[in-house]
């Protein structure tokens, strides 16, 4: 309980600042625009690297391992995908930024924190290969849902724009030369190194910052109606997803199962929202979206710390 209050207290502490400074302090959203640049295009795939690049090469080519993670998500994301096309009436754009809402668990900010003190130094190779493997899905299918929602001249145009935007999203190019980088033992130079740490140190409390000001800039009149069967499938279902998926690929070590269904049961990514910013559709929603889901998940994730410590999980169903 202590470690979980620990680490969501900074949290919700600084999306209240921001939401303080956008409620009382008058300046124009437009102020946000530099901001948003560098958490996108600058602190995040910092930090994205940096997770991925110091975890063991041999460590993250675990080939069944990857192939459960992917399915495991994969299968969220298309129920999620179905929730939102369905309540959003077909559009692409939003119902692909929607999707994170219930099947993005906060891989990127919570999950390393919280789980190497849960779990212990065993969940660090897990959060990696989770960790990219999210980031690589996502930040591929939220792209293509776009392109294809704001579709200009003929197939093949629109198949260049979704080729383009994937792979040219920040994201998935820190993801790869993170891979590159512990495949082939690379370590930047010390000057570089330091300001990359400087640069992830920054991702979390700017991108938290701004989504603070935003609710407050954009206050949410009404409830989406997706919102619900969204949280309730990223909260409750993704982590019984989870823990089948990866029962049936296994076995794997008791810890590593451990951290992947606590991973899975974590709020809504923060980078549900930075999507919204970035291509300026569905933004209210899903930060509605995050904010709820993190307090709502403070009573999930305690339950889930709880069944942990007293292994009460079943962690082989099928061995």
């Amino acid at each position: 309980m202590t470690d979980l209050f620990g680490l969501a207290f900074p949290f919700f502490g600084l999306i209240f600042l921001g939401f303080a400074c956008g409620h009382f302090v008058r300046l124009p959203e437009e102020g946000l625009a530099w901001l948003s640049f560098f958490i996108i295009y600058v602190a995040l795939p910092a930090l994205f690297y940096r997770i991925v690049s110091q975890t063991p090469f041999h460590e993250l080519a675990n080939a069944r391992f990857i192939l459960a993670a992917v399915t495991s998500t994969a299968i969220t994301a298309a129920l999620a995908l179905a929730v939102s096309l369905w309540l959003r009436r077909g559009n692409a754009a939003e119902a692909g930024v929607a999707t994170t809402v219930g099947a993005y668990a906060n891989v990127g900010y919570m999950a390393p924190g919280l789980a190497l003190a849960a779990i212990g130094p065993d969940a660090a190779t897990p959060v990696a290969i989770v960790f990219t493997c999210d980031a690589l899905l996502f930040f591929t299918l939220v792209p293509m849902l776009v392109a294809i929602q704001r579709r200009e001249g003929h197939f093949g145009t629109v198949l260049l724009t979704v080729l383009k935007r994937v792979l040219t999203h920040p994201f998935n190019i820190a993801t790869f030369l993170g891979v590159l980088s512990a495949a082939f033992d690379v370590h930047p130079p010390a000057a570089l190194d330091r300001m990359l740490d400087f640069l992830r140190n920054a991702a979390a409390p700017c991108a938290l910052f701004t989504l603070g000001v935003t609710v407050a800039l954009r206050p949410l009149k009404r409830v989406p109606v997706e919102l619900p069967p969204l949280l309730a499938l990223k909260l409750l279902v993704q982590p019984m997803i989870a823990l089948t998926v990866y029962g049936a690929f296994g076995p794997f070590a008791d810890r590593w199962v451990e951290t992947v269904v606590l991973m899975a049961a974590l709020p809504p990514a923060l980078n549900c929202f930075i999507l919204a910013k970035q291509y300026g559709t569905y933004v209210e929603e899903a930060s509605a979206g995050v904010l709820v889901g993190t307090v709502l998940s403070v009573a999930t994730v305690t339950g889930l710390l709880y069944l942990i410590q007293q292994h009460m999980l079943p962690l082989h169903l099928f061995h």
